[in-house]
């Protein structure tokens, strides 16, 4: 029977790329986005390469929206075998001094309480699921707080990571793992602002990282993909670091 993998937010940067990977290793894709076009679109390139797949659009940010999207969703499967929750954002920056209350509370609604909401409602289909686990994605920023404005979107990163563990310990007995992927600066259009508006910046940002280049998009994906297989069938409650060195000199 083929695997079933739900991936949030996985419409364009490294969810689509990771999509497309599991697609073609024999995974049924259901593909969680809330941007109808490049859902469309998205759905066209799985179509190029033969992946089975099915368009849920719901946001994730919404508690009553993921629940009815959990409704559709077990219309078509009746389980899961990998959870993963790309759906993130920096959402803009803002310091401290002067942000909005509004702007704190959609970065976290984006980051931590869409990993929340999603994976609630996923837990009865993973513990029916085969050698099930759950990928949520941190950040480095987590780590070293991102630049000036990063301060809440580094806050929820960290968060994910402790929720990370957290439900590696509680999802054990079910045979289901919990494992986090960390990515440095991968050349997305997530970075496309800063590459528009300060390409210096940009382009000084390989001096912090030891490999001299960003990430692509298909290196987080491998990972992912490593880390939901079998050969990893003993891992549990990790973080994997993908930043070619960034910030280790």
């Amino acid at each position: 029977m083929k695997r079933t993998a739900l991936l949030t937010g996985a419409t364009a940067g490294i969810g689509l790329a990771t999509a497309k990977l599991l697609g073609k290793n024999g995974y049924m894709i259901l593909l969680n986005g809330i941007d109808k076009a490049q859902s469309e679109s998205a759905a066209k390139e799985l179509e190029s390469l033969g992946v089975e797949y099915k368009l849920c659009l719901f946001d994730v940010t919404d508690e009553q929206a993921v629940k009815n999207g959990f409704a559709e969703i077990t219309k078509s499967v009746d389980r899961l075998d990998v959870l993963i929750n790309g759906a993130g954002g920096l959402g803009g920056r803002s310091r401290f001094e002067g942000m909005e209350t509004k702007f704190y509370r959609d970065v976290l609604a984006l980051n931590m309480d869409s990993v929340f909401y999603v994976t609630r409602e996923a837990i009865p289909l993973l513990k029916k699921g085969t050698n099930a686990s759950v990928i949520n994605f941190t950040s480095i920023a987590a780590w070293n707080a991102g630049g000036p404005g990063a301060g809440i979107y580094s806050a929820a990163k960290a968060a994910v990571l402790t929720m990370t563990r957290a439900m590696a310990k509680e999802f054990a007995e079910f045979g289901i793992r919990a494992n986090a992927v960390s990515p440095g600066t991968i050349d997305t259009a997530f970075h496309q602002a800063t590459k528009d508006s300060s390409p210096d910046m940009w382009n000084s940002w390989k001096n912090n990282i030891l490999m001299k280049r960003f990430g692509k998009p298909e290196e987080v994906a491998s990972v992912v993909d490593f880390l939901v297989s079998d050969a990893a069938s003993f891992i549990t409650g990790e973080v994997i670091q993908i930043n070619g060195g960034q910030d280790f000199r």
